[in-house]
């Protein structure tokens, strides 16, 4: 998990969190790619599109990914309003609706976006809608990240907006074991990790990506049979172990051709290739060009923007 966020590259902005009081309803557009909040008090209604609507209460925490558009309201029949004119009148990271001295309802949120190149490796695997109760067993403990998030929004403290950051995207992994274990069979990588065998070999993998791994080896380091291993590797992740495995490899070779952290013979090396032509060939099946094509296309968009009108 911590390798894919890593990857991801997440960018997070905190708030404007939400403090109001009477009757409103904030309609929101569809976006990408996660919005994680939580109820510090009070209680409202969050209404996805193609989703039941759910009653939120003090405490419960939130994700929406990749959502359709959605609805926050003090009551289902409430007449939305654009959110847009009202987030943009926020002041000191809050809006705030109806009579300060009625407000019982506070509202906070984080915004959590990705690199476009890997995003597909966590929103691909999440629902629109997770929810997570104050009495569920990962509940309490979010609803702690939420009260410390809280607090330091709106407070001008030395270094509050890493502070900020940093709890988005620990609330983003907590959000994401308490679906894992909400759901019976999580799609993808996120779901085999829970597996004793298939998460084993998901972890070996990642610590050694640059090792030249067979079916064999992934099998016995997973207390199964090969066949049994290649079956219940791609029912749980989508894909057979190697290919998972190819996947994975450019999917770290972009992001280094991306930032040009390494030349492509070393990223080669890095991957697990021998020669910068068998290297090539393997990204150019799974990414559609050269490795070189990749990393001038992706600094066309700095260059451009230095040349004069």
């Amino acid at each position: 998990m911590a390798d894919a966020i890593s990857l991801l590259r997440p960018r997070t902005v905190v708030g404007p969190s939400l403090k109001a009081a009477g009757e409103w309803a904030l309609g929101f557009d569809r976006f990408l790619h996660v919005r994680i909040g939580g109820l510090v008090s009070g209680a409202c209604w969050l209404i996805v599109e193609g989703q039941e609507p759910v009653h939120l209460r003090e405490g419960d925490t939130f994700m929406l990914g990749n959502p359709p558009p959605y609805v926050l309201a003090s009551t289902l029949d409430a007449s939305p309003r654009p959110a847009g004119p009202v987030l943009a009148s926020a002041e000191d990271g809050f809006v705030m609706i109806g009579p300060e001295s009625e407000r019982d309802l506070y509202l906070c949120v984080g915004h959590i976006t990705f690199d476009d190149r890997n995003a597909a490796l966590l929103t691909d695997l999440l629902p629109p809608l997770v929810i997570v109760r104050m009495d569920d067993p990962h509940g309490g403990r979010l609803a702690q990240l939420i009260d410390l998030l809280a607090a330091e929004v709106g407070v001008p403290a030395a270094g509050g907006p890493l502070v900020q950051n940093h709890l988005a995207q620990i609330l983003l992994v907590h959000m994401l074991r308490a679906h894992a274990a909400q759901t019976d069979r999580p799609t993808g990588w996120l779901g085999a990790l829970n597996q004793d065998g298939i998460g084993v070999a998901l972890r070996a993998v990642h610590a050694d990506v640059a090792r030249s791994w067979s079916l064999k080896e992934l099998a016995e380091i997973s207390h199964m049979s090969r066949s049994a291993f290649a079956h219940a590797f791609k029912s749980h992740v989508g894909v057979p172990p190697l290919e998972y495995l190819i996947q994975w490899r450019m999917s770290l070779a972009q992001d280094a051709l991306a930032r040009d952290t390494q030349s492509i013979s070393e990223l080669a090396r890095a991957t697990g290739y021998r020669s910068e032509s068998a290297f090539s060939t393997a990204f150019r099946r799974v990414v559609g060009s050269s490795p070189a094509q990749f990393r001038n296309q992706v600094r066309k968009p700095a260059h451009s923007g230095t040349k004069e009108a």
